[in-house]
């Protein structure tokens, strides 16, 4: 009976111990199928996991090593003041699959599968539609299977969410979406009040999450400097375009901050946005507005 060499296919007639092809012991016991990743999470003392949830996991290089002499001194200080390199490493195995952002994947293992999402003519159109309003990419492609995923390296801040915590529904500003869990659908939504697309600088159509499962964001600002804001049938004025995402049940217009336009005038303030209902809110109070002359100046 012919057997074939478990290295390279070739068929074997004879009762060979060696592949007459390639030389390889035909009775020593088969590598057992898998990918063994080595110096990375876990195994290297410069990475460490930041934060976790589902099938996400962030991940942050305490310090960028792949320096030239001329970088030392930048890079240095930049590790010190949390500008650190970022990646998302994705577990396919805790999930029946992902949306990604397109390009943002840098790497994957094992048995993954890509797919484009695309379902037909008319589904691209309405991806097309929807990333033409909303600044998105049309396609974002899905990946399953039982491997890992990781995104490219990004000094911006990966924030996870689980979408149980803020109603099964967020509506997210452009640009902040990186990452989300097949249970979770992703659509647009446009402003039923015209005043807040005009006058919030928030734009007229915004990306929603809604249903089940995890989501990830990739924000300017780190997690530590965002607040969360909780209304129960109440008000929340913002003077400017600070929430960075909020529960899409809220109500959301463009008011003066006073009741006349003397008073608004007066009080400096002007137009501020005005979230009204039950839910929660998403805010960044440090946008990076804040200019050197600004800050205080010393007594002396």
């Amino acid at each position: 009976m012919a057997k074939f060499c478990t290295n390279c296919g070739a068929k074997l007639e004879g009762d060979y111990e060696f592949c007459t092809e390639c030389g390889s012991n035909l009775n020593a016991p088969a590598k057992p199928n898998g990918v063994i990743i080595r110096n990375f999470v876990g195994e290297n003392d410069n990475i460490k996991v930041i934060d976790e949830k589902g099938p996400f996991k962030v991940i942050e290089y305490e310090k960028d090593l792949s320096v030239s002499p001329s970088e030392v001194m930048y890079k240095y200080f930049a590790s010190k003041m949390n500008v650190r390199p970022r990646q998302l490493v994705v577990d396919l195995r805790k999930t029946s699959g992902i949306y990604l952002q397109s390009g943002a994947m840098q790497w994957m293992s094992g048995s993954s599968k890509l797919s484009t999402g695309i379902k037909s003519v008319a589904d691209f159109g309405k991806k097309f539609l929807k990333s033409t309003v909303t600044n998105e990419t049309t396609v974002k492609p899905e990946y399953s299977g039982n491997g890992y995923v990781i995104t490219e390296q990004t000094y911006k801040h990966l924030i996870l969410l689980d979408l149980d915590d803020w109603g099964n529904n967020l509506m997210i500003d452009d640009g902040l979406f990186l990452a989300a869990e097949k249970s979770v659908e992703l659509s647009v939504k446009r402003r039923t009040n015209l005043s807040s697309a005009f006058a919030s600088s928030e734009g007229f159509f915004n990306t929603v999450l809604h249903g089940k499962g995890y989501i990830c964001l990739e924000s300017r600002i780190p997690l530590k400097e965002l607040i969360i804001i909780e209304l129960n049938n109440d008000t929340v004025s913002i003077d400017g375009p600070m929430a960075i995402a909020w529960t899409s049940n809220l109500e959301l217009t463009v008011e003066r901050s006073a009741k006349s336009f003397v008073g608004s005038a007066v009080s400096g303030e002007g137009l501020v946005n005005v979230y009204r209902g039950t839910g929660k809110i998403l805010m960044a109070p440090l946008t990076g507005n804040l200019k050197l002359r600004d800050m205080p100046k010393s007594d002396k």
